[in-house]
């Protein structure tokens, strides 16, 4: 015999753009936004019984993530999920949980003659500030992360002492190239409300900019043994400064870069100390990932 055991169901891929105009300057900042909201709650019977009488309809969560957004800050993402989440449970009595994710998009201010601009912005690459919150009738559950942040470093990054064996053709090396797309996360502690999120708004922004820095400065300039231990580094110190936060973790693919042996032509040394001319590789890469929670 069949049954439900879980569902849930809403409005993915929303693409959100906002404008926030400062009359009195004349400077206007942006925000662009991914927003996906997923619902669960006393919804099985329009899976079991085609009853949709209990389905909030998807244009329509679709439409209220517009107008959250028109009647609400979208800044920090934190606080805009939060209240979006708690609308569905205060407005539909059989809904439980609200699943709220938001991916803010990157647009920087262009600087112009040494000024920042008031109204134009670039894309200065393809990293995202991401959220995801749950709100249920028991509070609020937060986690915030980078993903995609891409870093390079040329040296600094060795790899040595591993296992051994038969199966091995792994050279060990004491300098290599190291490059990796940043996903980074940290979960706070849970949120009893909606004004527990918004009390202290500005933790969030704070504890984006500390994880980023923290990321790019252990990776510049950790002497890296490895990914493993460098991604721990940078664990630690994220929980060291934002207390209020339970753990934290990483996933850095690990992409490599192989010397070209040019050797063939000419005599040209190209690899070891004289190695200048690498091959990017698009696969296959390492993959290395951790979660680390306070003791």
């Amino acid at each position: 015999m069949a049954r439900l055991s879980a569902a849930r169901y809403g409005k993915d891929n929303v693409r959100v753009y906002k404008v926030h105009k400062d009359e009195k300057t004349g400077q206007q900042s942006v925000t662009e936004m991914t927003v996906c909201c997923l619902l669960e709650g006393e919804i099985g019977t329009s899976y079991t019984q085609a009853d949709n009488s209990v389905i909030v309809a998807t244009d329509s969560i679709k439409n209220t993530i517009y107008i959250k957004a028109k009647e609400h800050p979208v800044n920090p993402p934190e606080l805009y999920a939060s209240i979006l989440g708690q609308h569905f449970l205060d407005k539909y009595a059989h809904i439980s949980a609200a699943h709220i994710d938001v991916t803010v998009h990157r647009w920087t201010r262009m600087v112009i003659d040494g000024q920042p601009h008031p109204h134009s912005f670039l894309r200065d690459g393809q990293e995202t500030r991401n959220v995801e919150a749950t709100v249920t009738r028991d509070g609020i559950t937060i986690k915030s992360g980078i993903v995609g942040l891409q870093v390079l470093k040329s040296t600094g990054s060795a790899f040595h002492g591993f296992v051994r064996d038969e199966f091995t053709t792994l050279k060990e090396t004491w300098d290599r190239i190291l490059s990796t797309d940043v996903d980074a996360g940290w979960a706070w502690k849970k949120f009893a409300n909606v004004a527990a999120v918004q009390e202290g708004v500005e933790r969030f922004d704070a504890a984006w900019e500390a994880a980023r820095n923290i990321t790019l400065k252990t990776f510049a300039e950790d002497e890296s043994a490895s990914v493993q231990n460098t991604m721990y580094k940078m664990c630690e110190q994220i929980l060291d400064a934002v207390p209020e936060t339970e753990k934290t973790n990483y996933s850095l693919p690990n992409k490599h870069y192989f010397e070209v042996d040019l050797s063939w032509h000419k005599g040209l040394q190209n690899t070891g100390k004289d190695a200048e001319v690498y091959a990017p590789q698009s696969g296959p890469n390492g993959l290395i990932k951790c979660e680390v929670s306070r003791s």
